[in-house]
This record gives structure tokens, C-alpha cells and sequence, in this order.
């Protein structure tokens, strides 16, 4: 009896973990829609507006990566695990960035020259998006399987980014586009893709438990990648005002780093 309890109670617990999952992978997937709908009501935004959204998903990015994934990795799982998923990481989004074809807002187009042409470029930029929105998806579905209650914090600090970072792209899309409904579109096939990826995180890792240290670090590594590579360059490459680029990031950094210390 105690045995078939215990296998019951493993069972439940592996329900509420999904159904938080699916929770939190509905969040992020929300708000980065919402973020999108706004491409509705306003017309164009200043691009001092874009570099300071941008920069402050990169700061609750950087200190995510930290405290939600590597740090705890470490801790649970030792340094040789989440150092080899960083590097898995890392290379798993500079193999799509070199081999998907998508376009950034100011740095142009990236992926094969060959297929430049062959996908318009409202594709393009949403592909751009979707690249950046797996890593937040899987960081969210790792975290959900390390730690329920570091889950949710993660899942509240990449949905507050997701909502200026939808804006941010689906604006410029519009505009682009000429367009209202298409961004919006784009941005929410981009929050689902977010949310699939939450789920698909959480189910593995819980499953196959062994392998979290090195999930963590996939996440966090992954994450690094593309806020050093594809969002700082980004926002420094225009000519928004260093110190808003600068106040953008630290409201970010110090908004998960707030979540986290509090809620943790």
C-alpha cells in the first residue's frame, strides 16, 4: 500500500507540475500578444521607446539566466552538468541564428543568403522573435521542473518582458507591413511557440529528472546568447541615447533581481 501511494502521490504531483506549466506557458504566451495588440492602437512609437523595451528584456534576461537556471543548476546539479549545457545552449541558438533565415530591426538580415528572397519580410522579423521567445520558453519549462515556486517567478519576469518586447517588434512590423493585423498574427504564432516550449521543457526534465542540472544550463546558456548576440547589439547599433538604453536595462536587472530575492 505505502508503495502504491507513493506511486499516486508521484502522479499528482506530476499533474500540478504540468498544469503549472501549462499555466505559465499560457502567461507568457499572453502577454506577448497583448504586447502585439497594442500595434492596433498606436501608431508608431519613438525608437528611443523600441531600445529602452529591448534593453529591458535584456536585463531580466541577464539576471534570470543567473538566478532562475545556472546558480540553482550549480547548486543542484554541480558545476561539470550546467557548464556542459551552457555551452549546448550556446550552440543551439548559434546554429539557428546562422542557419534561420530571420531579420532584426536594425541589424538587417541573417540566416543563408539563399533564402533571403524567399520569405517576406514580415517572416522574417517574426522568425526573429520566435528565435528569441524559445530560449524565455524553455527557461520558464526548466525552472517549473527544478522548483515550482522558482518557476512562477521566472514565468512573471519573462511575461513582464515579453509585453514591451511584443510592442517593440510588432510596431516596426507594422508600420513595415502597412498593416495592423498581420503583426498582431505574427506576434501571437511567436507567444505560442513560447508557450509549446514551456511545456515541452517542463516534460522533459521532469521526466527524465537525470538531465535538469544540464537543462538549466541549456536555458541559461541559450538565454546569455541572446541577449550578448542578437539584443545589445541590437539596441547599440542606433541612436537612442546611451543613458536611456542604460536606465532600460537596470529597470529590468533590478526587477528580477527584486522578484527573485522577494518572492524566492
Amino acid at each position: 500500500m505505502p508503495k502504491a501511494y507513493n506511486c499516486l502521490l508521484e502522479l499528482r504531483f506530476s499533474m500540478e507540475g504540468l498544469n503549472l506549466a501549462l499555466a505559465g506557458g499560457l502567461f507568457v504566451a499572453l502577454t506577448t500578444s497583448l504586447g502585439a495588440l497594442l500595434a492596433v492602437f498606436v501608431r508608431r512609437i519613438p525608437s528611443w521607446g523600441i531600445d529602452f523595451s529591448l534593453s529591458f528584456a535584456a536585463g531580466i534576461m541577464l539576471v534570470a539566466s543567473f538566478t532562475s537556471l545556472i546558480l540553482p543548476g550549480i547548486e543542484e546539479s554541480g558545476f561539470l552538468k550546467v557548464s556542459i549545457g551552457i555551452i549546448l545552449g550556446v550552440g543551439l541558438i548559434y546554429l539557428l541564428d546562422r542557419y534561420l533565415p530571420h531579420e532584426h530591426l536594425t541589424k538587417g538580415y541573417e540566416g543563408p543568403p539563399s533564402l533571403k528572397e524567399k520569405l517576406r519580410k514580415a517572416w522574417l522579423l517574426a522568425l526573429a522573435m520566435i528565435i528569441h521567445n524559445l530560449p524565455e520558453g524553455l527557461a520558464v519549462g526548466t525552472s517549473i521542473a527544478f522548483s515550482s515556486k522558482d518557476g512562477l517567478i521566472t514565468a512573471l519576469a519573462i511575461g513582464i518582458q515579453d509585453f514591451p518586447e511584443g510592442t517593440a517588434v510588432s510596431l516596426p512590423l507594422a508600420a513595415v507591413q502597412g498593416k495592423r493585423l498581420k503583426p498582431i498574427l505574427l506576434g501571437v504564432v511567436s507567444g505560442v511557440a513560447e508557450m509549446v516550449m514551456v511545456v515541452l521543457g517542463y516534460a522533459f526534465f521532469s521526466y527524465f529528472s537525470g538531465f535538469l542540472g544540464y537543462g538549466m544550463g541549456i536555458a541559461g546558456g541559450a538565454m546569455l546568447y541572446v541577449t550578448v548576440k542578437e539584443l545589445i547589439p541590437e539596441i547599440y547599433k542606433g541612436e537612442t541615447s546611451e543613458t536611456i538604453v542604460t536606465l532600460g536595462f537596470l529597470a529590468g536587472f533590478y526587477i528580477m533581481l527584486f522578484l527573485d530575492s522577494t518572492l524566492g
